[in-house]
């Protein structure tokens, strides 16, 4: 630690930033154009949302399997090179695929590398900057950064060329994020993520507060990964560009570290003020999907994606300051785990299959409807919550009610 302290650490700094850009960068091309690669090789909307659930389904399967060879290897630097090199071979045969059984088994082994990317990047990060002055935010701000100009830049170069350049854009991106973490100096200790325990799941699992707090926020989160899937589709649909595409998503995204910064310091940590914050969010999102239903040119679509900034940064930030207060200490680090598999996970699942059908049968704006309905469902289930806490009828247990609780069943 002394070691990391007197100058390895400063000297990698610039590496780790623009590494969080690059990555960044290159998933903005998979989440956000990728899908008019499958549609001009195609592909129906339907099975462009059903291999995006598939990828979420696969993640869950990958976070915990490259979770234990990290706490296994405790070589965090190594683990990403070889998932980043995972997904350049894959992306080729991806990009290159004659068959759609191919493309199809590319795309579930990409995923298994690419899902759990930005947690273990993540971890590397706090690995590096563990015992310095530097704060986490700053390296988020970079990735949010090499999202939204990334976004921009490849929208205007699709637009001016075609669709099929996209394998090399995302292949030098992918070189780039490659060469940024070779010149990072040798790490010499991991964070270790503690894995979800037995017991902390079944402590999670029989809290019917937090399960019900999950629940509403599997709601909320179904419409937000339908339009993640299928914003791009609808703005061509609606006669946009790629400009227009790269646009929307450099505005959903350029705010969000200042949104991050704004909760930290403005809300206080109280489970009533947050579950307040958290229907006041959701709300947000019903009013969002709203106006993407009503929405009749792609202009109207991408001004709209500013709201992302406020929705999907609050509700995370808020969900995951309320998933530390809802759960006892030694268990909270399963409750983060089941708090992000509902959201990314089983919400990416059910968001593929049910947009893609929705999309492909009923059109896009009866997906933005149903959106609003499902969203409404959880605003109204929070505000309940909020209700329910406010009024004194919900206290946490702490951890000497939850020992003494393990001792009575012993």
């Amino acid at each position: 630690m002394n070691h990391l302290r007197k100058g390895v650490i400063p000297s990698s700094i610039t590496s780790l930033k623009w590494f969080n850009f690059f990555v960044y960068g290159t998933m903005v091309l998979f989440t956000s154009f990728f899908q008019l690669y499958l549609l001009d090789v195609g592909m129906t909307k339907l099975e462009i949302g059903a291999i995006f659930s598939v990828g979420a389904l696969v993640s869950i399967i990958a976070n915990p399997f490259w979770a234990f060879w990290t706490n296994r290897s405790q070589n965090i630097r190594r683990i990403i090179l070889v998932m980043l090199i995972g997904m350049l071979v894959l992306s080729q045969s991806m990009f290159r695929a004659n068959t759609y059984e191919t493309i199809y088994n590319s795309i579930i082994l990409f995923y298994f590398f690419q899902g759990p990317l930005f947690a273990q990047s993540n971890t590397m990060i706090l690995s590096y900057i563990d015992g310095t002055h530097h704060r986490f935010r700053s390296f988020r701000l970079w990735g949010s950064l090499g999202w939204a100009i990334i976004a921009i830049i490849a929208g205007f170069i699709l637009d001016w060329a075609n669709v099929s350049i996209l394998s090399y854009l995302f292949t030098a991106l992918l070189f780039a994020s490659i060469l940024s973490i070779l010149v990072m100096p040798k790490l010499n200790h991991t964070i270790v993520m503690a894995p979800m325990s037995f017991k902390g799941l079944s402590k999670v699992i029989f809290n019917p507060f937090f399960l019900c707090f999950l629940l509403f926020g599997i709601l909320v989160s179904i419409p937000n990964t339908m339009n993640t899937t299928f914003i791009s589709l609808y703005i061509t649909d609606l006669g946009g560009s790629k400009k227009m595409i790269g646009l929307a998503v450099f505005l959903s995204s350029i705010l969000e570290v200042g949104v991050f910064v704004l909760c930290d310091r403005l809300l206080k940590r109280k489970i009533s003020v947050l579950l307040g914050w958290l229907a006041l969010v959701s709300g947000l999102f019903v009013l969002r999907w709203w106006f993407m239903a009503d929405a009749t040119t792609a202009l109207q679509v991408a001004l709209i994606q500013i709201l992302h900034c406020i929705t999907f940064g609050g509700f995370f930030y808020v969900g995951t300051q309320l998933t530390m207060l809802l759960i006892p200490r030694p268990y909270r680090s399963s409750g983060q785990a089941l708090y992000t598999l509902s959201w990314s996970g089983i919400a990416g699942i059910f968001g593929g299959l049910l947009g893609g059908w929705m999309y492909q049968n009923l059109g896009a704006q009866s997906m933005y409807q149903a959106g609003v309905f499902l969203t409404l469902f959880g605003t109204v289930g929070f505000g309940f919550m909020w209700l329910f806490v406010s009024r004194g009828g919900y206290r946490p247990p702490t951890e000497e009610e939850e020992e003494l609780s393990d001792i009575e069943i012993l």
